[in-house]
């Protein structure tokens, strides 16, 4: 009698903090259901998978205050308080308010398609460093590619150069500690993200960094989709990897290294707030630039709310490049409405999957919302593309580690670059348009002609989407 007493109450306790969370209603009755009718598995997996993070902070607000300090000293006038055209004044703003992302002027950025040219380009800058090189990636594995990043860091580590790295330790669950621990060895400090056994047993199993930064000497850094494995390289499945990245030279570098900071305190609660990680940058190019990151635990969903407001401001032209499409509700809503309103949406997917062939299928089951609304949607078939962008009316561009997907928007710890720049964004358009050479556009009329086994399948993916 008392165990069931103590089962009830503990029920009751967990239906109330599921309540008092306030998330959005079909989550929250779906966890109270589970702890309902299933207690001991429910409330096991809503304290490990499903409790909101964002009552925690990866940093406190005084100790990010002390970065951004060093931050504002670093670039100057450098800082911009307006955006460049009043169409992008309020996103401009939403973004310093929701994320402490400052607009930064005279920043040079090249945009990379292909992982070689980007990643020689990558090892010639941290050649040249002086001072520090801090990295961040999603995936860094022990391959020839990631011998000859790994040696390069511990040659410049054993030269003086103050080298730190951080990994995602679930991405890199099969790579053998020995890679990390030779470059330990030779000088360079290695830190994973979450450990692998605490976090198994915790909310934080679910807590992981997507991001790709380096940052060196605190004038030049690097962002966007690419990891470092040889597939970036050589492609999958006897196609190739097509994805984008950008180099930047600027003042917006030093955003970049508050944010690679602030995970390094998460992970190491070594708080590095040193006046030498922050250099003098001046301006010193046209492109304007705020990097924009998200995650779990912070107040709000920025990236997203970003993607969002560029939706619903474009006028002329939106053109989307996402490895995953399973788009939050505001998403999906704003691509329609820009359909609807006459504004020529495109979206570019991968026509095979390079992991779960249910992702694929769940992607598939939101073209019938697109593409009534007049979406084009391109199926890319040279191999597989992983790049993240989003280009709009010939000045504005967003490259980053974001995909469209409940993950990569509410769950992981991402950033994107938020480019407002006339050049950049045509560049953008030029790549997305060559990339459609590549592409099978997808016919409406034949897509409703498609067999009910496959509608079917494509139905049951999408109940999957919250956990994909």
């Amino acid at each position: 009698m008392i165990y069931e007493i103590c089962v009830i109450l503990i029920v009751i306790g967990s239906v109330i903090l599921i309540i008092s969370e306030n998330r959005k209603p079909y989550i929250s009755l779906l966890w109270v259901l589970l702890v309902i009718l299933l207690p001991g598995v429910g409330i096991f997996f809503y304290f490990l998978l499903g409790k909101d993070y964002r009552s925690r902070r990866i940093i406190t607000p005084d100790e990010l205050a002390r970065l951004d300090n060093l931050r504002n000293i670093s670039v100057g006038d450098a800082i911009a308080q307006h955006a460049p055209t009043d169409k992008y004044e309020k996103l401009a703003s939403m973004m310093r308010r929701a994320n402490d992302s400052p607009l930064f002027v005279g920043n040079e950025v090249r945009i990379f398609t292909d992982f070689t040219p980007m990643f020689q380009t990558m090892l010639d800058d941290i050649e040249k460093a002086e001072h520090f090189v801090h990295i961040q990636f999603y995936i860094v594995e022990n391959d020839e590619v990631g011998r000859q990043f790994s040696d390069l860091l511990i040659r410049k580590a054993q030269q003086g150069v103050d080298v730190r790295l951080m990994f995602d330790s679930w991405a890199n669950l099969f790579v053998r500690s020995e890679y990390y621990d030779h470059m330990r060895n030779g000088g360079v400090k290695v830190q994973s993200f979450q450990k692998l056994i605490p976090s198994m047993f915790t909310r934080d199993v679910n807590c992981r960094t997507h991001r790709k930064i380096v940052v060196i000497d605190g004038h030049t850094g690097y962002t966007g989709g690419m990891n470092i494995a040889r597939r970036y390289r050589d492609g999958i499945n006897d196609g190739a990897w097509r994805d984008t990245h950008i180099r930047i030279f600027g003042p917006s570098v030093s955003q970049l290294e508050v944010s690679i900071l602030a995970d390094w305190r998460f992970c190491t609660k070594e708080l590095l707030d040193e006046p030498r990680f922050f250099p003098i940058v001046r301006p010193g190019a046209d492109a304007v630039a705020q990097i924009v990151t998200s995650g779990p635990m912070d107040e709000w969903n920025t990236v997203m709310q970003g993607m969002v407001q560029i939706i619903a401001q474009s006028r002329r032209y939106l053109y989307l490049q996402t490895p995953y499409f399973i788009p939050t509700q505001p998403i999906l809503l704003a691509l329609r409405n820009a359909a609807l309103a006459g504004v020529d949406v495109r979206l570019m997917l991968p026509a095979v999957a390079d992991r779960s062939r249910l992702t694929l299928a769940a992607s598939k089951s939101y073209f019938r919302d697109l593409m009534p609304a007049g979406v084009k949607i391109y199926l890319y078939n040279k191999g597989f593309l992983h790049a993240k962008t989003i280009v709009c009316d010939d000045d504005f561009v967003t490259i980053g580690s974001t995909n469209l997907d409940p993950r990569s928007l509410e769950q992981n710890f991402e950033v994107n670059a938020f480019l407002y720049n006339e050049s950049l964004a045509i560049r953008q358009r030029e790549i997305f348009l060559d990339d459609i050479h590549e592409c099978t556009l997808v016919d409406p009329v034949l897509w409703q002609q498609r067999s009910r086994i496959e509608k079917f399948t494509q139905s049951v993916a999408r109940i999957f989407t919250p956990i994909l």
